[in-house]
């Protein structure tokens, strides 16, 4: 099949029409009527029927559209990138980072590039790493920032600032002489415990520590994002293990928190194209990114000084 005859394929799957195929593509019915007759004459067999006015895959086509689908989603990726590098001039700076570091840390630096860079325009976004690093690669951010390190050849990984795992309660949880020690993976042994979903990398080396444990805690709640998980310990559902950004990052003396032992360590990295060079509004964003983290890691160790 030629990748016309791909996209025909799928956009009469999408529509159930030859007439829907050919609106979604933007080229004539009968144009449309003769690609799908096309294939059909290369593949030697019927790639439709129609029922009730409407047309049906075949069983042999329904074997094509897997295969199909990802020549498809392959093709739609290398638009999108040649329409990015054709208008990537007239673009503002594109930041993207995950879910947790949209709360933490972008509002605490991007007030201060925009008074720095008062005539750059930037656009902000969020997503997990893995579509952060897919996001990069289609020159579609610039910018991006994650607690994990993406192994790809293509990318630039910058470790920002390193910390350690905290854990959190609700203010009240603990006495003032608990909130001086490391809290270790045995005093969490049938405690009500937000977990994090184990498929994220941090999620799933923590897991792996509190599997260490004499018992486990109770884990009644598993969530996706550091964010959710305070959320949940600041309503009183129970603790949480989370990041330093996470822990510092909400009203002052809403949660109580606690360094756990042994330690985990958690590193923010910032993400770039290996194969652009950045603009200064990018890199001063950068160092500010690196000192507010340091600030983060820094600021337990204050409050126990």
């Amino acid at each position: 099949m030629r990748l016309r005859h791909i996209e025909i394929f799928q956009a009469i799957l999408q529509t159930g029409s030859v007439t829907g195929a050919a609106g979604l593509l933007c080229i004539s019915q009968p144009a449309a009527s003769k690609a799908l007759q096309h294939a059909e004459a290369q593949l030697g067999f019927s790639l439709f029927t129609r029922v009730r006015g409407k047309l049906e895959p075949t069983s042999e086509a329904r074997i094509l559209e897997g295969a199909t689908i990802r020549v498809f989603e392959d093709l739609q990726a290398v638009r999108r990138l040649a329409l990015n590098l054709r208008t990537q001039e007239d673009q503002p700076l594109r930041i993207m980072t995950t879910p947790t570091l949209a709360h933490t840390l972008l509002p605490k630096i991007i007030p201060d590039w925009r008074r720095k860079y008062p005539s750059s325009p930037c656009e902000l976004s969020t997503h997990h790493t893995d579509q952060l690093v897919e996001s990069l690669l289609l020159h579609e951010v610039d910018i991006g920032f994650s607690l994990q390190p993406p192994k790809h050849p293509g990318l630039r990984v910058q470790a920002l600032a390193q910390g350690r795992m905290l854990v959190i309660a609700r203010n009240g949880y603990w006495s003032q002489q608990a909130l001086q020690q490391p809290m270790s993976l045995d005093e969490l042994s049938d405690l009500p415990l937000i977990g994090l979903d184990s498929r994220d990398a941090l999620g799933g080396l923590l897991t792996h520590h509190l599997s260490e444990a004499s018992a486990a805690p109770r884990i009644e709640v598993r969530v996706q994002t550091y964010h959710l998980a305070r959320s949940l310990v600041e309503a009183g559902m129970g603790l949480a293990i989370v990041d330093p950004f996470t822990a510092y990052s909400g009203v002052d003396g809403a949660l109580q928190v606690r360094e756990l032992h042994p330690q985990v360590g958690v590193t923010l990295y910032a993400l770039s194209r290996l194969d652009d060079s950045l603009s200064a509004a990018a890199q001063w964003l950068l160092r500010q990114a690196a000192e507010c983290a340091e600030g983060f890691v820094q600021m337990h160790r204050k409050r126990l000084s």
